[in-house]
């Protein structure tokens, strides 16, 4: 039972980094809770299991796409905890929360909003991105006039 645990959290990292928690779940069915946890340190021991690491990485290919916000609830969810996604964001993020917003409405809109009903619509596709309601203000009134009355 302990070499197929070892062996299926071997071939779960060999396809992409995991969270702890992740890992965990996946391996629940494979063994009682002590033996997965026993797995998990050992794992985290010789450094193949890296919390940090796995949130460097989520943000890294996720960054993007996303803002900030999502990207906190989607590592959190993961099981990450808020130090290590604080860090992870702080360094992998790259550019500046507004920079990724214009760059993501940029290529999502080649017009700016021609009305309040459009306004709204691309205020909300950028808040599903988890941008906050700053950040989705700025970037929409970087068109003078196109913001509802």
């Amino acid at each position: 039972m302990v070499a197929s645990l070892h062996e299926r959290a071997l071939r779960c990292l060999a396809q992409r980094e995991h969270s702890r928690a992740e890992l965990a779940r996946k391996l629940g069915a494979l063994g009682s809770p002590e033996e997965v946890d026993a797995e998990l340190d050992r794992l985290a021991d010789l450094g193949l299991l890296s919390d940090a690491r796995f949130a460097d990485a989520y943000v890294r290919a996720k960054a993007s796409r996303f803002g900030a916000a999502r990207l906190k609830l989607e590592l959190s969810r993961r099981g990450v905890s808020s130090e290590l996604i604080g860090d992870a964001i702080d360094e992998n993020a790259g550019e500046s929360e507004l920079e990724r917003a214009r760059d993501i409405h940029r290529r999502k809109f080649t017009t700016p909003p021609a009305d309040a009903r459009e306004w709204a619509r691309q205020a909300r596709f950028l808040q599903g991105r988890g941008f906050s309601t700053e950040i989705i203000r700025r970037v929409l009134k970087e068109h003078p006039g196109d913001e509802p009355a």
